[in-house]
């Protein structure tokens, strides 16, 4: 019981640190989700779920004290509206490359390795079922976001009917997760602390798994 509560109280003064510091806050939170977007492993859950704890903790000043009199906290709203712009815009520039470097960016083994193969039957399997909706399901499906909107360029979507479906799929999801955490924070915070245990342990498994591939398919490259 004390090594949670002791679990609970550092993770919570992790996050109050910077709920008094608004301009960090939306700072890391434009560059994270353009990683996020871009295929770097920084998972956007994490984003919008941290952003709201941190919200939390700034419209809780009885429990989290500001450092000092008259400290200007994180505003939810503002926050929810700089994460869907984060969001947004980095799905457009993801798209925008793709429209308009395709034809070169094809050919890098860069594109090879994070598009081509079976992620990118994938994509053109949903194209040809869902036609342009599928510019809004890339939002909802972690691993195929990057691809997908980079896809949605190569493949000559228009661009007013991408930024129309992207953007109602964004508006929907990331200001609602960001208010949902906000509101619901001490929740979270004692759930993380509760199963610290087991979070780690599935980080720990997905790590290896990731390393073991990363060794595996280095080998195969070379063997070819």
């Amino acid at each position: 019981m004390f090594d949670i509560e002791f679990s609970h109280s550092a993770l919570m003064a992790f996050f109050s640190q910077y709920a008094y510091q608004p301009s960090y806050v939306y700072g890391f939170i434009t560059l994270f989700m353009f990683a996020s977007s871009f295929g770097l492993p920084v998972p956007e859950e994490l984003i919008l779920v941290t952003s709201g704890l941190v919200a939390y903790m700034a419209h809780n000043p009885d429990k989290f004290p500001p450092p000092y009199a008259g400290a200007e906290g994180v505003n939810i709203f503002t926050l929810a509206m700089v994460c869907f712009l984060a969001v947004f815009l980095s799905d457009l520039i993801v798209y925008l490359i793709g429209k308009f470097f395709g034809g070169k960016i094809i050919k890098t083994r860069f594109f090879q390795k994070q598009v081509a193969g079976k992620g990118f039957d994938t994509i053109n399997s949903w194209f040809q079922k869902y036609g342009g909706w599928a510019c809004g399901i890339f939002r909802f499906t972690p691993g195929l976001r990057f691809p997908g909107h980079m896809s949605c360029g190569l493949l000559g979507i228009p661009m007013w009917k991408f930024m129309l479906i992207d953007g109602l799929a964004a508006i929907i999801s990331v200001p609602t997760q960001v208010y949902f955490v906000a509101t619901y924070g001490e929740i979270i915070l004692n759930k993380i602390a509760e199963f610290k245990l087991i979070v780690l342990a599935i980080f720990g498994g997905v790590l290896v798994i990731w390393l073991i591939r990363k060794v595996y398919l280095k080998n195969v490259r070379k063997n070819l």
